[in-house]
């Protein structure tokens, strides 16, 4: 069942409004998304894993653009060394100021860096799409705890209802048993179901809290007495069951779900990274050139010409096309490509196991619609006839025609449908949501 409830909301996203996490008074399951949305780390470093994947594209880009470098230096030189005015050895202290520039353009290198590009381009638009998933999984974990929440609410409701019952029907047995109309035996059972019934309250009271804190920590906030949530009002009349089947359903949710785009996408970079891979086989041919020039300190020569003359006579170009043939290294590039059909297999893999899930949840998601409506159906028959039941066991025991234990069967029984007709109630509606859910209609309560 709690698959099936956490698949409600999958396509829910962000709320609108914002909402102050300061916000007194109970949350309603919006807020609570919303708030799990703006808190949760995992959705942080989602969304850092998508800042640096666009980076990585950016750089990858870039390789189409020529490089440019600048460069200087400075220094003295002693001892024997050519003298770079009179290009002879000499035995003198040589100063010299260096500048350089530098440039290089990829003309060719196997169709790495396109495809490059084109892997980049498609992880980052992966990462979205994966960083929409991870906000529908965060949606998930917060409703599957709000509905816990809910649930612990309604046994807790259930409990007291019960524990009333028991005390007023205590009071009227011990007036009996005081007139003599009752034995002391029937005072004595109802006593010990009445503290069985306490039992229960402080049970439900302890899950109830549970429940309350597990939200509470989820959603990343201090846990108070008064942390509490807003029960919508569940309508069951006027829902209906999709009729085309599984087939159908699947065929539209597979074109709608983030993981599954994601899946897609995976396969596609896998196959730009075998093209890079074989890419390292083909020859690349690169275009430089070069710029340089100097200053040197001709104090000690008797003469010396001016920084920017100096510069400028010394001043030399170079412009250089290269080509580099691949011949062997060492199986580097073979290993390369062999790794990349590998990843390519596994990304085929991850697809038909996201896909495979897709299908196996709409099926159960499916069965148990049908499933939950008829448990609903035959629950609510079943409350019905047992609450006439309970009034007249009630009866009959107030004037001695029925024990206290044949009494309090019928009291269990008559709570125990009351709980199970709630169950079925959540199971029904949230199942056919989560249809509705995957034919993208819009969810609401």
């Amino acid at each position: 069942m709690k698959r099936i409830l956490l698949l409600f909301f999958l396509g829910w996203g962000l709320v609108q409004h914002g909402f102050s996490q300061t916000t007194s008074g109970k949350l309603s399951l919006e807020q609570c998304v919303q708030i799990a949305l703006e808190n949760n780390l995992n959705l942080k470093r989602s969304e850092l894993n998508l800042l640096s994947s666009e980076a990585t594209l950016m750089e990858s880009r870039g390789q189409q653009l020529p490089s440019f470098s600048m460069g200087a230096s400075s220094g003295f030189r002693w001892g024997r060394s050519i003298n770079p005015v009179t290009n002879l050895f000499e035995t003198r202290r040589i100063g010299n100021v260096n500048v350089s520039a530098n440039s290089s353009l990829p003309i060719f290198a196997g169709g790495q860096i396109q495809n490059s590009i084109r892997q980049a381009e498609t992880t980052v638009e992966t990462n979205r799409l994966n960083l929409e998933a991870s906000r529908n999984d965060i949606s998930l974990n917060t409703v599957n705890l709000f509905i816990n929440v809910a649930f612990a609410r309604e046994q807790l409701n259930i409990a007291n209802s019960q524990l009333t019952t028991s005390k007023d029907q205590l009071q009227r047995t011990e007036k009996l048993v005081q007139a003599g109309s009752l034995p002391v035996a029937d005072q004595l059972d109802l006593q010990a179901q009445m503290a069985t019934n306490e039992l229960e309250v402080i049970n439900a009271e302890n899950n109830l809290r549970i429940a309350r804190l597990n939200l509470s920590q989820a959603l990343q906030l201090p846990f108070t007495d008064d942390f509490d949530i807003l029960i919508p009002e569940l309508e069951v009349d006027g829902l209906e069951i999709e009729t085309r089947g599984v087939a159908h359903i699947y065929s539209v949710a597979e074109g709608i779900l983030p993981e599954v785009k994601a899946a897609e996408l995976g396969i596609q970079a896998a196959d730009y990274g075998v093209r890079i891979a074989k890419g390292t086989f083909l020859p690349s041919l690169n275009l430089s050139a070069n710029v340089f020039s100097n200053y040197v300190d001709q104090t000690n020569f008797g003469t010396t010409d001016p920084l920017l003359r100096q510069f400028e006579n010394n001043l030399s170009q170079a412009a250089n096309l290269g080509l580099s043939i691949p011949i062997f290294s060492n199986f580097r590039n073979r290993a390369s490509v062999q790794r990349a059909r590998v990843q390519r297999r596994l990304s085929e893999i991850s697809e038909i196991e996201v896909r495979n899930q897709l299908r196996q949840d709409i099926e159960s998601a499916y069965t148990s619609a049908y499933a939950a409506r008829q448990s609903y159906r035959s629950s609510l028959l079943r409350v019905e006839a047992l609450e006439e039941a309970f009034r007249m066991a009630q009866q009959r025991f107030e004037v001695g025609a029925i024990n206290a234990v044949d009494f309090q069967v019928a009291q269990n029984n008559l709570f125990n449908a009351q709980a199970d007709l709630v169950s079925a109630k959540y199971e029904y509606v949230f199942s056919v949501k989560v249809l509705d859910f995957y034919l993208g209609k819009p969810l609401t309560l």
